[in-house]
């Protein structure tokens, strides 16, 4: 059987391999905690848009300025494949024995003959020194998928945060934006990539993360 996997999922096994085995072979979802809100979704659509303005007038955004020699990728037609979740879109990269790795981007950056991941992000709060690290899979995934599928790559990624300042009138709402530069790296998300492939290959259902609440209660209940 071959696999299609994804940042999510990748990080679905990284919290809990049974969790995670048990979506792919049987199906299986564990009830959600909370729902999902709209909001960073829209707020994801309207920053696109206003990146495209830019690409559109072939320029940088103010808060792309601290980056030296980087131009928004101008290849639209493409970016919107890359952007898109809709079926085989994407950007993919398939192995040897069929199993599929996949990313939705928000945007790419071009450095010469360098392509680079940049990924907006809204927070309500003040950035940490490790506000990164919940995305470094993410951003390791995308570069080495832009890897696999022929470009040139740096070795770092971006972060841009929209963080809400202030609500003017009539509605206008005025952000911060913190731009962070995050190091990368292809070999983890390959690694990533094998390890998962590997445990559903096993065909056995792996030990749950001591960490994973559902698993816990269930194990309780049987004994």
């Amino acid at each position: 059987m071959a696999y299609t996997l994804s940042p999510a999922s990748l990080s679905a096994f990284m919290e809990c391999p049974r969790c995670f085995w048990r979506y792919q072979n049987e199906g299986f979802r564990k009830p959600q905690s909370s729902f999902n809100p709209s909001l960073p979704s829209g707020m994801d659509r309207v920053i696109k848009l206003y990146f495209d303005s830019y690409r559109g007038k072939r320029k940088v955004p103010p808060e792309l300025a601290s980056l030296k020699g980087v131009k928004l990728f101008n290849d639209v037609t493409l970016l919107e494949e890359w952007r898109s979740n809709g079926k085989n879109k994407g950007i993919r990269w398939t192995n040897e024995d069929g199993n599929t790795l996949m990313g939705i981007v928000d945007d790419v950056l071009a450095k010469k003959d360098k392509l680079i991941v940049l990924d907006y992000k809204t927070k309500g709060f003040s950035l940490g020194e490790d506000c990164h690290e919940r995305y470094q899979h993410q951003l390791d995934i995308y570069t080495f998928l832009l890897q696999q599928n022929g470009y040139g790559i740096d070795d770092a990624a971006y972060l841009l945060f929209y963080r809400p300042k202030e609500v003017k009138e009539n509605g206008v709402v005025l952000f911060y934006t913190d731009l962070v530069e995050v190091k990368v790296s292809v070999d983890n998300a390959k690694r990533l990539f094998e390890d998962a492939i590997e445990t559903l290959d096993a065909k056995i259902i792996p030990e749950a993360s001591k960490k994973c609440g559902f698993c816990k209660k269930a194990d309780s209940k049987k004994k």
